[in-house]
């Protein structure tokens, strides 16, 4: 395939997946605003009001940030690893297994897709929080750069889980049994400095940690881990998880029977 047909193939993954998202935007955009507005009104107005600053600021600021991350990695994880393995269940995904489209823009095109889902479920959520506390941006360098890597390796990782799945069972293990316990442990709602310091020296173990404190960051300058080493490990779990992907895929893993 020469460029423009590569680019041709790339942008036509994107625009299926960009449709898809849009198609079914009651389900695909709306929930997530709900659900997090029930977060920021329990523990952020009811909860948050008899906890004292945290970092500077009010604990609804502190967490706002944190929510935000949340939101972005489930839902770009969450797009790849249904849609892909939708594609899998219903075979026609071996329409793009025969053509000429190399394994890695396959890959790209469907984590692109979860990166476009991501960030418009992370905008709709920051505009959700306006409502309830006043939000400032102190780097938008690293706001965006935060975002952008975050949701597309959290993508990867849907692609990775969505190869391995066989059953729409395996779909939803990851997310609920290591996505959202790591997520809600990974500073969200705290500081680890609130932590004793065995806790503190676990706590640094959890990747999600780090993306929500560089957004954190980007968004109040404060942080309990150095946002250039935050965004040093995204570039490089984004990597791995990439050459990973575009490997199994070229190999046929969970794609041929």
């Amino acid at each position: 395939m020469n460029f423009q047909e590569k680019f041709n193939a790339f942008s036509t993954i994107v625009r299926k997946e960009t449709v898809r998202i849009l198609r079914i935007w009651i389900q695909t955009l709306i929930p997530p605003g709900i659900t997090i507005s029930l977060y920021f009104l329990i523990f952020g107005k009811l909860v948050g009001s008899q906890i004292g600053d945290v970092g500077g600021h009010t604990y609804i600021q502190f967490i706002v940030p944190g929510l935000v991350m949340m939101s972005v990695i489930l839902n770009a994880y969450n797009n790849v690893v249904s849609s892909f393995f939708g594609a899998k269940f219903g075979k026609n995904i071996e329409e793009l297994l025969v053509s000429p489209t190399p394994a890695y823009l396959i890959v790209l095109g469907y984590s692109i897709g979860g990166v476009i889902r991501g960030v418009l479920v992370g905008f709709i959520v920051t505009l959700v929080s306006l409502f309830f506390t006043e939000l400032r941006l102190y780097d938008a360098g690293i706001v965006i750069i935060t975002v952008a890597l975050s949701a597309l390796m959290f993508s990867m990782g849907g692609f990775l889980n969505a190869l391995y799945a066989k059953k729409f069972d395996d779909v939803t293990i990851i997310p609920t049994f290591i996505l959202t316990p790591l997520t809600y442990l990974g500073g969200v709602f705290y500081s680890i400095k609130m932590l004793p310091d065995a806790w503190q020296i676990v706590s640094k173990f959890n990747p999600i940690l780090y993306m929500v404190n560089a957004f954190r960051y980007g968004f109040l300058g404060v942080s309990d881990i150095d946002p250039l080493e935050a965004i040093g490990l995204l570039i490089v779990g984004t990597i791995l998880l990439y050459s990973l992907s575009v490997f199994l895929l070229s190999r046929g893993y969970g794609t041929r029977t």
